[in-house]
């Protein structure tokens, strides 16, 4: 029993942050612009080609 005399406020401290970091990611738009990342895997432009690569295209 003695236990739960620590055990709740290290909880409630631990909510009082995730809240505060979930507030400043909103605060900072972390969640403003969710689909960009995802399709700039799928519109990522091709490098060009190195030389190496060249010199394998024509073996």
């Amino acid at each position: 029993m003695d236990s739960l005399y620590v055990l709740i406020p290290i909880a409630i401290l631990f909510v009082i942050v995730a809240v505060a970091i979930f507030f400043w990611a909103v605060r900072s738009d972390q969640f403003e612009d969710l689909e960009r990342q995802g399709m700039s895997i799928l519109l990522d432009d091709d490098a060009k080609p190195t030389g190496s690569d060249k010199d394998n295209n024509n073996s």
